[in-house]
C-alpha cells in the first residue's frame, strides 16, 4: 500500500500570465512572466514548499500549456498523476494588471470551458482521496457538471476523515446560475472539517458577511474550524477550542494575488503539526504576507525558514 499524501487538492489548474511591469496598464504592458496557476493548484504548490507530500486533482487542455503544467508541477515536487488532458478544452490563462497596494485585477480565459471542470467521478482515485492527511476542496469545483458530482462524490467517499477543507472560493463568473450556488456550498459544508473563506465567499456560503456571525454558521454547519479572513482586520479562526483573531503581518505589497493560496498551504502546515490555533494561524498570515510582497504566485511560495524569519522580524522589540 503507498504512503498516504499529506495534502491531495483538487480544483482549479492552469497558467498566469502575469506583466513584469508595475502600476502598468495592460494595454500598455510589453512584458510578462509565465507562472504555474489556478488556486488549489497553488495551495499544493505552498504544502509542498513546505516539505509537504502533495498532489493536486484536475485536468489541462491537450496543448503546449497543458505541457507546461504538468513541467511547472514536478518542478515544485507536486505530483501530477491526477492531472490529465482534456482534447476539446484549451489549458486556461489568467491576466492580471498589478497597480499596489490593493488593485490586482484578474481576467481569466477559461472558454469555452475549462478543463479542470472536467474532472469525472469514474476518474477519481477515492482511496488516495480518504487516506490523504489533507483532502483541500473549492467552491468553484461546484460550480458545473461534471467537476460537481466529482467533487461532491470525493468528500462523500472521505467521509470526513482527518482533515477535510473546503477553501469557499467564490468566483461569481465561473457560475452560469448565481442563485444556485448557495445550496450546493451548504451541501459541501456537510461533509468538511475545515471551511476557508473572506467575507464576499463567507456571505454566499451563509449568508451574512459579519465575521462572527460568519463563523458561527459555519460552525453549525457542521464544521469544526471555521476561518474567516478580514483583510485588514486579521483573520477570525473559531473552533470548540479557540476563539481569536490573529492580526496581518504588515510587508510592502507588490502583488496580493496568491497571498490567500499561500495561508492555504500553510494552514494545511499548522494542521498537520498539529499547531495550536493562534500560531497556526500566525504562520499562514505571514506566508500570505510573504507572497503578497513578490510578484508571482506558484514561484513565490515561501519556505518555512523564510516564514520563520519574517515572524521573528514582527514581533515586539524585534530589529532589522
Amino acid at each position: 500500500m503507498s504512503i498516504p499524501f499529506d495534502v491531495i487538492t483538487m480544483g482549479r489548474i492552469g497558467v498566469d500570465v502575469y506583466p513584469l511591469q508595475t502600476g502598468v496598464p495592460l494595454p500598455q504592458v510589453e512584458t510578462f512572466g509565465k507562472y504555474l496557476g489556478g488556486s488549489a493548484t497553488n495551495v499544493a504548490v505552498a504544502a509542498a514548499r513546505l516539505g509537504r507530500r502533495a498532489a493536486v486533482i484536475s485536468r489541462t487542455g491537450a496543448d503546449p500549456f497543458g505541457e507546461y503544467v504538468h513541467q511547472a508541477l514536478r518542478e515544485f515536487d507536486v505530483d501530477d498523476r491526477w492531472v490529465t488532458p482534456v482534447e476539446r478544452y484549451p489549458t486556461p490563462v489568467t491576466f492580471c494588471e498589478v497597480f499596489p497596494p490593493d488593485d490586482f485585477p484578474l481576467y481569466f480565459y477559461r472558454y469555452p470551458k475549462a478543463p479542470d471542470l472536467e474532472i469525472h467521478p469514474h476518474e477519481l482515485d477515492l482511496d488516495a482521496i480518504a487516506s490523504a492527511r489533507i483532502f483541500w476542496m473549492t467552491g468553484t469545483g461546484l460550480a458545473e457538471e461534471p467537476s460537481r458530482t466529482a467533487t461532491l462524490a470525493a468528500l462523500e467517499h472521505r467521509a470526513r476523515r482527518g482533515h477535510t477543507v473546503f477553501d469557499l472560493d467564490w468566483r461569481p463568473m465561473f457560475w452560469p446560475d448565481h442563485s444556485a450556488a448557495t445550496s450546493w456550498y451548504r451541501q459541501a459544508l456537510r461533509h468538511v472539517t475545515v471551511a476557508v473563506g473572506n467575507l464576499d465567499e463567507c456571505e454566499r456560503a451563509v449568508g451574512t458577511r459579519d465575521p462572527d456571525a460568519a463563523a458561527d454558521a459555519l460552525l453549525a454547519a457542521g464544521v469544526e474550524l471555521a476561518v474567516v479572513k478580514q483583510g485588514p482586520a486579521g483573520v477570525l479562526a473559531r473552533s470548540v477550542t479557540a476563539d481569536l483573531v490573529e492580526p496581518p503581518v504588515p510587508v510592502e505589497v507588490v502583488n496580493g494575488l496568491g497571498a490567500g493560496d499561500a495561508f492555504g498551504g500553510a494552514l494545511c502546515h499548522g494542521l498537520l503539526e498539529d499547531w495550536e490555533a493562534a500560531r497556526t494561524m500566525r504562520f499562514a498570515n505571514a506566508s500570505g504576507a510573504l507572497v503578497a510582497s513578490r510578484l508571482a504566485c506558484s514561484a513565490a511560495m515561501p519556505h518555512a525558514h523564510e516564514i520563520e524569519s519574517l515572524l521573528s522580524a514582527d514581533r515586539p522589540g524585534a530589529t532589522g
